[in-house]
């Protein structure tokens, strides 16, 4: 099974066909993924599932909808166990970006941790649940493909928001004041925190 968040409402990839309550079943194959986003943006519905009998086929099928955005990301800890976020758009989140050209999900990832926070020294300590969401740029629909890796930092530098791209802070939260920045964050960091 996977999620696709629009928002924070996911659109779920299943083989399994379920009595519709809080969310409403389509059929993978000939669904309008618009209208199920529109659905998803306008009603009560809770959630969409999309239906294939193919449970190997579903997230590959679900990508050939819309366009897809790659990116990387970073899960990072400091030596006391803190966890770097970045607060955009009034939401606490991870520091995540695009990939460039031909350069590897891994060297993405860590680029874009160092140029969002200015943290350095990162090694990557193992790979995360990828995620998925859709989002609208310039009137259509993407869906952006993020990879997350956890990493580790002896960091002790300044912290430095990357204003450019909407961050307006940055900073390492121990675990209290992780738990208090998840209730105003997104779905997918939910999910990875």
């Amino acid at each position: 099974m996977h999620k696709i968040f629009v928002g924070d409402k996911p659109i779920i990839l299943t083989t399994i066909v379920e009595q519709e309550t809080n969310f409403k079943n389509y059929l993978l194959d000939t669904v309008h993924i618009g209208k199920v986003i529109k659905d998803l943006n306008t009603t009560p519905l809770e959630e969409a599932r999309l239906i294939h009998k193919n449970g190997e086929k579903l997230l590959k099928k679900f990508l050939k909808k819309l366009p897809n955005v790659v990116a990387g990301g970073g899960k990072v800890f400091n030596e006391n166990n803190d966890i770097l976020f970045i607060y955009r758009n009034d939401k606490w989140d991870l520091p995540k970006g695009k990939i460039e050209g031909t350069e590897s999900i891994e060297k993405t990832a860590i680029r874009e941790v160092t140029e969002e926070t200015g943290v350095g020294g990162l090694e990557i300590t193992k790979p995360l649940e990828t995620t998925y969401h859709i989002f609208k740029r310039n009137g259509n629909h993407s869906i952006k493909v993020t990879y997350w890796f956890e990493m580790k930092t002896s960091f002790k530098g300044d912290l430095y928001a990357q204003e450019e791209e909407g961050i307006t802070k940055v900073e390492w939260l121990n675990p209290e004041q992780t738990q208090e920045a998840l209730e105003n964050s997104y779905a997918n960091i939910k999910l990875l925190v």
